[in-house]
């Protein structure tokens, strides 16, 4: 394994997956696209370390609206529930996920209860599966077994130019998707509990009103600024506002990666 791949193995270690959850070999090899597993984001015991919340294009839906909605999810978490910041990906079809690490695992069956308090309040019109808190996923970066592109954690203001198709041609640089991910922290055990609390008093809902759609993201921090990652007061359009490709370019490099955009034009 390489020393960008170990890192970036290191970092979904610590965010998403339980120790014994696949070995670093297997997961080298998912990472490097030789293989694509579906791995379970629970412990031995039947703990869940990690949720995964996908954000599919609906039949019939306004252009983008999935993607929209992810935004309007993903500002609640933080600005209404008190959540760190999740990551956001997209799975090499035709979807977007958000990703929450749990500090502390939790039983499933109170991660599934989260989820089902969670649609109900901010995106009552997505499927969600009844096992959407044990069921195997496919973490990114990884080839998508069913495209044959690939699905990657992306900067969230690069989001709204993957609403038509959400996959990457050729596997995206790994020293990009450790940045993308070591700024994010896990939600508590205590934040988690209070947040499940707020959602079952009924406390978060989106606004009877409809949203204008929010369509980019949150412009990327300066090197020594607080990281997005961070619980901060939710001004309107927290997670998501515009970002510019000069903005995604200057984190990268307060980081101290040269970006390399590998997504390909369709001709």
């Amino acid at each position: 394994m390489d020393n960008l791949t170990d890192k970036l193995a290191a970092e979904l270690t610590r965010l998403y997956l339980a120790p014994e959850a696949l070995t670093r070999e297997a997961l080298a090899q998912h990472l490097q696209g030789k293989t694509t597993l579906a791995i379970k984001l629970t412990t031995a015991d039947n703990l869940t370390r990690a949720l995964a919340i996908p954000f599919r294009k609906l039949a019939f839906a306004t252009e983008g609206q999935h993607w929209t909605r992810l935004c309007e999810v993903a500002n609640a978490l933080q600005g209404e529930l008190g959540l760190p910041a999740p990551a956001v990906s997209i799975d090499g079809a035709n979807a977007y996920y958000l990703w929450l690490s749990l500090e502390t695992p939790v039983p499933t069956t109170r991660a599934q209860d989260f989820l089902a308090a969670l649609k109900q309040a901010y995106f009552p019109e997505t499927d969600l599966a009844p096992d959407a808190a044990t069921a195997p996923v496919y973490l990114p970066p990884c080839l998508n077994p069913r495209s044959g592109k690939w699905a990657a954690f992306i900067h969230p203001g690069m989001g709204a130019s993957f609403a038509d198709e959400s996959g990457l041609e050729m596997a995206p640089p790994a020293a990009g998707q450790v940045a993308f991910l070591d700024g994010l922290d896990s939600i508590g055990a205590a934040q988690f509990e209070a947040a499940l609390g707020k959602l079952q008093q009924g406390r978060g809902a989106l606004p009877a009103a409809p949203v204008a759609p929010v369509v980019a993201p949150v412009v990327a921090p300066a090197v020594d600024s607080v990281p997005a990652a961070q619980p901060v007061a939710a001004p309107e359009g927290l997670l998501l506002k515009d970002a510019t490709l000069e903005d995604i370019v200057r984190f990268l490099h307060a980081k101290h990666i040269e970006p390399t955009f590998r997504h390909l034009m369709p001709k």
